[in-house]
């Protein structure tokens, strides 16, 4: 089909009303949402349930660009009404009338324009979903899947280790590895931490010693707590420990780093964006691993350039979980050698989709492996019965569902 000539038309922007699409966005009785170490189990109140940060309130997007020949691609990300308002009142300007292929201009413009209230967060999430969905146009457009743009595959399938509270049954389900929520912090004191040393050891007992285990603490822990945490999963065989510190405090990752063992490794970057903050981690820091969500970090644009960055340092890249958006990019790194899986059902004992009910028929991963389409563009279409809001130019608090 070519995209010569092609401009873009149209840019939609919508909300998940009906739950369900960002991992977040889960019931009461789904483990994801029960008591898990963050940046509010200081606060008693806070500290059984991560209700606080916004559970079924700052909800998934959905946006979708449009060519002039009716083509459509679509890309998702989190921030609810305030990064739809963003993208329907300022960003869009940057996209309408634009060539299809101009994606780097297209992002530079939106980073540029916004960065003097944005550069990480809400407004990062947003350019993010606009990027996906100019990639998903633009594979649509040149009946090519998005991995044979950015290189083509380096090997025929991916590999995957699964995040959630049990990877007894994820070793069961044909994963290489398991991520466990640490579920006590600081605030819980040495009784919390010896708690968190006895589901390590009482894990690793479980899956056998050649089984990975590693542990995600989501931006919870300060630095004297995370070397006895270390140090004792070092002793359980723990292959590293993720994410422990608020994602500006780069002096605290740096010294954990110093400080770990040749058997376990300090990794981060879930809740860090673009190429300046992960040059920090990378350079700063030295982190063993990176962990870019390209639903946050920038999007693919910005995500090729942070992990042609690691691979200069010599590092891998593992993405956060965030399915075909990053299996595309995975499938064509061999400094990203496996790759993530949230394990999205209640009781985290079976494989369901990432999105879901967002993507029709979204590829799962099977015995922990997964082949990525050749479909065009990131290979999956838009449910558009799954409670989609859309919210429109000029109008912050208006919005017509696509089911009406």
């Amino acid at each position: 089909m070519g995209t010569t000539g092609r401009k873009i038309t149209a840019i939609r922007a919508y909300v998940v009303e009906g739950g369900g699409g960002d991992y977040h966005d889960q019931d009461k009785d789904h483990w994801i949402v029960q008591q898990i170490s963050t940046p509010m189990s200081i606060y008693p109140e806070y500290k059984e349930t991560r209700t606080s940060f916004g559970i079924n309130a700052l909800k998934t997007i959905v946006v979708e660009a449009e060519a002039d020949n009716g083509e459509v691609g679509f890309g998702i990300s989190t921030g609810g009404y305030p990064a739809a308002w963003i993208i329907m009142n300022h960003l869009d300007r940057f996209i309408l009338d634009q060539p299809v292929e101009q994606v780097e201009k297209m992002w530079d413009q939106m980073y540029r324009a916004t960065m003097f209230y944005g550069r990480k967060g809400l407004v990062m999430n947003a350019i993010s979903a606009i990027d996906l969905a100019l990639w998903d146009l633009l594979g649509r457009l040149r009946e090519e899947p998005v991995h044979a743009m950015i290189g083509g595959k380096v090997r025929k399938e991916l590999e995957f280790y699964a995040t959630g509270p049990r990877p007894d049954l994820a070793k069961e389900m044909g994963f290489i590895g398991g991520k466990m929520p640490l579920k006590y912090g600081p605030s819980d004191g040495e009784a919390g931490l010896k708690k968190n040393i006895a589901m390590a050891e009482d894990m690793r007992n479980r899956v056998g010693d050649d089984f990975w285990l590693m542990w995600d603490c989501w931006m919870s822990l300060d630095l004297p707590y995370s070397l006895k945490l270390m140090e004792a999963s070092e002793r359980a065989g723990f292959k590293w420990i993720e994410e422990c510190f608020n994602p500006d405090d780069y002096w605290s990752y740096r010294d954990l780093k110093k400080r770990a063992g040749n058997n376990i490794m300090v990794t981060g970057g879930e809740h860090e964006a673009t190429r300046y903050g992960f040059r920090l981690l990378l350079e700063y820091c030295d982190l063993d691993i990176i962990q870019p969500d390209v639903c946050w970090c920038g999007g693919l644009t910005e995500l090729i350039k942070i992990g042609n960055l690691a691979e200069s340092y010599g590092k891998l890249v593992i993405p956060h979980g965030s399915g075909v958006y990053s299996h595309h990019y995975v499938t064509t790194k061999v400094n990203s050698p496996f790759t993530e899986y949230i394990v999205m059902s209640p009781e985290a004992d079976r494989i369901e989709p990432q999105f879901y009910p967002l993507i029709k028929d979204e590829p799962i991963p099977v015995n922990g492996k997964l082949q990525v389409s050749d479909q065009p563009g990131f290979g999956v279409e838009l449910n558009k019965e799954a409670g989609l809001a859309e919210v429109l130019k000029g109008q912050p608090i208006s919005f017509v569902s696509s089911t009406e």
